[in-house]
């Protein structure tokens, strides 16, 4: 069983763009979709002015994995 604990997504945005956590959003959806309420993490949403390779969003999680 997988336990999805922390969500942190960084979003390359523009300096006047306010809604990082609604693009986030997606992503722990996603994780709500698939893992239950074990896919409800504590998250963290932030804007940057650049991200490696001019990528959209990068997006690091720890998931507690349970045999």
């Amino acid at each position: 069983m997988e336990v999805i604990l922390k969500v942190f997504g960084m979003v390359n945005a523009v300096p006047d763009f306010r809604e990082h956590p609604k693009v986030i959003n997606g992503c722990t959806d996603l994780f709500t979709d698939v893992f239950g309420d074990n896919g409800r993490p504590a998250r963290s949403a932030v804007g940057m002015g650049s991200l490696p390779g001019d990528i959209s969003i990068e997006i690091e999680a720890i998931v507690l994995l349970k045999g």
